[in-house]
């Protein structure tokens, strides 16, 4: 197969000679292993010009010199977190020359530095700075019993191979990863699950698949609160405290009166904390 590419003045002055013999474009095209339209272009460029070699095009000059690029290069590295647009503004102060953000990246990429997109972050205003700091401050005293009976939990959604179709459910237990403590279910419908989690500091360990789609007020009462949360609240007793986060389907007034007829304190939680709930750990673990 031919192949386009860029010739030589040697290999021109070869092309145009096998034509002058009379040989045949395709032919030689098939020879040089080059496509036909580049030998057919150089012909006819010799015929009108009398000259194969190639014509250099003078193309845009550069708009900063070798010497200017590593100085570019150097304002970057000096702080990592400088913009594209801010070196340019650097530049433009120092050397008096107007370059655009767009150079800037270009002589970048070609010193070896590559932009990042810095990570997303929970935005925090002052009523939920407030808020944290004033948790903290009521949880200061709290000694290791009293956090002994809070049950800590959350989902996380899991992506599955799209040949599993199973449904794990991990029952309580303090060995939690045992075989004789696993259900399988086969016939799970889709390639993802949502698994929720319970954890308390004693040991007490509660994985359970909480839902195959959207989580509703209802389904939260129906799949966690009654088979799972209502089982640590016997077990553990009046001092048992429940944490959960402040998602829309967490807050029903329905999930308020079915906590109220089981007796389930919960844990007045921050918003926009999920760094304060020590779970997060068990979903990098999970994945």
């Amino acid at each position: 197969m031919s192949s386009r590419h860029h010739t030589d003045d040697f290999m021109r002055g070869q092309i145009i000679g096998k034509i002058e013999e009379e040989r045949k474009i395709t032919d030689v095209a098939r020879e040089f292993n080059i496509v036909y339209s580049v030998i057919s272009r150089l012909w006819k460029s010799f015929k009108t010009t009398g000259m194969c070699s190639r014509r250099h095009g003078g193309g845009r000059v550069r708009s900063t010199t070798p010497a200017e690029d590593r100085y570019i290069v150097l304002s970057a590295k000096r702080n990592r977190r400088t913009t594209a647009q801010q070196v340019a503004n650097q530049f433009l102060a120092a050397s008096g020359k107007q370059i655009s953000r767009k150079t800037v990246a270009r002589r970048l990429r070609g010193g070896g530095l590559c932009a990042r997109r810095p990570v997303v972050c929970v935005p925090f205003t002052r009523q939920h700075r407030t808020a944290r700091l004033q948790w903290c401050r009521e949880h200061h005293n709290w000694t290791e019993q009293d956090w002994a009976c809070v049950l800590f939990s959350d989902e996380s959604r899991f992506s599955l191979p799209s040949d599993c179709r199973r449904q794990l459910i991990w029952r309580e237990s303090g060995t939690a990863y045992r075989p004789e403590n696993i259900q399988e279910k086969d016939g799970y419908p889709t390639c993802s699950i949502m698994v929720g989690a319970g954890i308390m500091i004693n040991g007490r360990t509660r994985l359970h698949v909480v839902a195959n789609g959207t989580m509703t007020g209802q389904r939260y009462i129906d799949e966690v609160l009654l088979p799972h949360v209502r089982l640590f609240r016997g077990a553990v007793g009046g001092k048992f405290v429940f944490m959960d986060d402040n998602a829309t389907c967490h807050r029903t007034f329905a999930i308020q009166d079915c906590l109220d007829s089981e007796g389930i304190q919960r844990l007045v939680w921050p918003a926009r904390s999920t760094d304060l709930n020590p779970i997060e750990n068990v979903w990098d673990a999970l994945g």
